[in-house]
């Protein structure tokens, strides 16, 4: 492949294969656009995309907390991919490289961005999300234009199935850095989703002294085990009594927030991952104030992309063992029945160039 300056008078093509999500149950594989791409753009051929909770909100529910659909929009932002052509002002990159895709473009000049902390742009534009009009379209297709900013090469030996997980793995390690230094500390994750595998993965990467991880389904508790879990407890069947350093609550459930309060020991951190939906959320605020537990958001990532990137190259053991199953994007509604059951499935990967 050649370098193709887009500058030039060359044509694309005007259409691209994707996954557009309409409203509630309403997913289809259909043909949109393809925007003609800027001198500072890259032309990506889609490699690997990961079916994430959100994905599975956007189809039930027709949004995820207060990011309604209000039109159609392609999902998908845990993905990786091969340039296949580059603009004529983007440098240190070429056709040919294997790439992960950063799925935020701040905006660079709002007060979260100026103080360093660009994962809260209130201007942000997020691959497959509803959360401004219009919607930004998400990795879910054959093909896509992008900026190169938002490009990262692959560290070696890692390839790029296993390079779409570096945007999950990130929320992981940001999560953890919003609790501070884990090493040694005693901590509990609550939730054994693929983010809570995650956190769990990071933890034992950053030297946590001791890691429980609680769930209801005992399947992904096997998973825990294989990325560091020290105890593992399906409490729909055991009681867990004691208490932690660093409690991690990811499940979203609006009543495991009392569980995880409660399970937070004197002068804890309970570290705040699951989404929970718009709205008050009771809590035990008695014990926040008497044990003096310190309540962390966290939300997605920044500069922890890059290094998910460098701890998959190190430990590609992390991706297959969260990895349970692979599509054809073309068998997108067999993945999405199968990725909510807990109970045979962890993180769904869809193959985007399956034809």
């Amino acid at each position: 492949m050649d370098m193709y300056p887009f500058d030039d008078n060359k044509t694309f093509p005007s259409m691209t294969e994707s996954l557009v999500i309409h409203a509630a149950h309403n997913l289809r594989l259909e043909p949109v656009p393809l925007p003609q791409p800027a001198p500072d753009e890259v032309w990506v051929d889609m490699a690997w995309g990961g079916i994430c909770g959100s994905d599975l909100h956007y189809l039930a529910h027709g949004g995820v907390g207060a990011s309604v659909l209000h039109g159609p929009m392609v999902l998908g932002h845990e993905v990786s991919g091969i340039i296949a052509r580059i603009g004529s002002e983007v440098r240190g990159f070429a056709p040919g490289d294997a790439v992960a895709i950063h799925p935020a473009r701040p905006c660079g000049t709002c007060p979260e961005c100026m103080a360093r902390r660009r994962n809260l742009c209130r201007n942000t534009r997020f691959l497959g999300s509803a959360a401004r009009d219009p919607h930004t379209d998400g990795g879910f297709r054959r093909t896509m234009v992008l900026a190169a900013t938002q490009l990262r090469h692959l560290p070696p030996g890692l390839d790029t199935c296993r390079a779409c997980l570096a945007e999950p793995l990130s929320v992981a390690l940001h999560a953890v850095a919003r609790a501070g230094d884990v090493r040694g500390r005693t901590v509990m994750v609550q939730g054994a989703g693929p983010i809570g595998l995650l956190l769990v993965a990071a933890l034992a990467h950053h030297g946590a002294g001791h890691i429980v991880v609680t769930d209801l389904v005992d399947f992904p508790l096997q998973r825990a085990r294989l990325l560091g879990a020290d105890a593992c407890y399906n409490t729909s069947n055991v009681e867990v009594r004691d208490e932690f350093d660093i409690l991690f609550e990811a499940t979203g459930v609006p009543a495991a927030l009392s569980h995880a309060i409660t399970h937070t020991r004197r002068g804890g951190i309970l570290v705040q991952v699951g989404m929970f939906p718009p709205g008050d959320i009771a809590a035990p605020m008695a014990l926040i104030i008497n044990r003096e537990i310190d309540v962390r958001g966290t939300f997605r990532f920044d500069v922890e992309f890059d290094a998910a990137l460098a701890l998959l190259s190190e430990k590609p053991e992390i991706a297959d063992i969260l990895v349970t199953q692979k599509f054809p994007l073309s068998d997108f509604s067999s993945a999405f029945a199968l990725a909510p059951d807990r109970r045979q499935a962890a993180k769904i990967l869809l193959s985007l160039q399956d034809e």
